[in-house]
């Protein structure tokens, strides 16, 4: 096998002392620039104008409630898809969820997304960003009192949205979908229905990425204040796994590189390169701490999955009464948001998303060859469906590190590598000629 190195022109090396090479998109980088945080604001203030947005709120009136949010969103998709040539469509996800927890009867509920094909008809890729446009106060039942949510997660919401302004001009090889769900408060069943429904449907989700509390940078107690940094949470053990996946994971050591674990990394490093002044924390586990979002569910399903959130939380704000009690005002109020860091996050989402859209689909049947005693690494891999890639890289970390410490670049669908698979973690992505990396696959032994 020829090695060509480490190619320069399009390396990210993690480390301390070593220098960095960066090479970004021009492409990618002009649309990273295109965010906007006044637009992101207007929507924001726009979804707060609807007074409450609980998913049983009233769905009749064009001007309150959870029905007139969900028609405003799905009018402005259409004004985005405008643009696209006819390869966005704009359309409700609609359910009826029988009565449970959180919903005191059958209700009819409504999911938004738009879909922006791949020009690639051979390419089935399909990447999600989300946010949930339903709202509450302190009383997951009250459906009269202003809701404005405007953090919790008009913020997500705006995300999504401001994405898909951004990006339906453009064309990728694989499809987008935005996609705005309703029901997380109550028990996350938008998410839940659209995941289902994937999986029923074999769509085939490459990446998920949920943005859920992405507008505010201040830490109730703590007194922090933080517009750099961003957390990506991830699951381990992934919650599909088979009893035979998790045999494997036990005896090679794998329960740090889950899919999920892969995407976050991959998150990170791409996020990294196209925003500056962001710092994207990786949190090891799938949600904070006893909680969860509209991820879980996909997740489930046996998909590749993260959340977005961001760094400190103030709680003065979430699923509160608009008040003051004491001098401290409660309620998540447009006014406390912070949108240059909501843009932020979204230019991180739009790198990742056109990054990985724009690449090769990752190698197949990735693994370590186990024939011999050795203390060198032998991988071997299958060539990915559609796209042919430029190359591979074989990326290479201590087991005490989180993230990738080298790259090596291949032509071929091997590699021979003089560090041991004792002391070192693997994985493999494949590289179009632009520098576009799949996410990268944790390989299995093999004989």
């Amino acid at each position: 096998m020829k090695y060509i190195g480490l190619l320069i022109t399009s390396l990210i090396t993690i480390s301390a002392s070593a220098q960095t090479f960066v090479k970004q998109d021009a492409g990618i980088k002009q649309m990273v620039e295109e965010v906007s945080s006044k637009n992101i604001e207007v929507i924001v203030r726009k979804l707060v104008s609807f007074k409450t947005r609980h998913t049983l709120s009233d769905t009749v009136s064009k001007t309150e409630g959870v029905g007139a949010a969900r028609n405003w969103i799905k009018a402005e998709y259409e004004k985005y898809a405008a643009a696209s040539n006819g390869r966005m469509k704009a359309s409700f996800d609609e359910f009826i969820q029988p009565q449970g927890n959180r919903i005191d009867k059958p209700t009819p509920m409504k999911n938004v997304l738009a879909i922006l094909k791949g020009t690639d008809t051979a390419d089935k890729r399909i990447y999600i960003v989300s946010g949930h446009y339903d709202s509450r106060v302190t009383d997951v039942m009250n459906i009269k009192s202003i809701a404005p949510g405007a953090v919790d997660d008009a913020s997500g919401t705006a995300v999504s949205m401001e994405l898909a302004r951004v990006m339906a001009k453009r064309s990728f090889p694989a499809t987008i979908i935005f996609m705005a769900v309703v029901g997380e408060e109550q028990g996350l069943y938008g998410s839940t229905n659209v995941a289902k429904r994937a999986k029923a449907e074999g769509w085939q989700i490459d990446a998920m990425l949920n943005n859920d509390i992405v507008g505010n940078t201040y830490g109730m107690e703590t007194g922090l204040k933080d517009n750099r940094s961003v957390r990506v949470f991830s699951e381990g053990v992934p919650a599909a796994e088979t009893e035979k996946q998790a045999a494997i994971r036990n005896s090679v050591g794998g329960e740090n590189d889950s899919p999920a674990r892969e995407l976050a990394r991959y998150t990170k490093e791409v996020a990294e390169r196209y925003v500056e002044q962001l710092d994207v924390k990786l949190i090891y586990r799938r949600d904070r701490y006893l909680r969860g979002g509209d991820h879980t569910p996909f997740s489930q399903q046996g998909y590749t999955a993260i959340r977005i959130t961001e760094m400190n939380e103030d709680f003065n704000r979430q699923h509160q009464d608009i008040r003051k009690e004491n001098g401290v005002d409660y309620g998540d109020l447009p006014d406390f948001a912070d949108y240059d860091y909501t843009q932020k996050v979204a230019r991180m989402n739009l790198s990742v998303l056109a990054n990985l859209a724009l690449a090769p689909a990752s190698p197949q049947n990735v693994g370590i060859i186990t024939s011999g005693l050795t203390n060198k690494t032998q991988l071997k891999w299958d060539a990915p469906k559609g796209k042919a890639p430029a190359g591979y890289y074989v990326l290479m970390r201590e087991t005490i590190n989180p993230y990738w410490e080298k790259k090596f670049y291949v032509t071929g669908t091997t590699a021979n590598i003089g560090y041991s698979k004792d002391n070192y973690l693997f994985a493999v992505q494949a590289v179009d000629m632009d520098g576009h990396e799949s996410l990268p696959v944790f390989p299995k032994p093999v004989r």
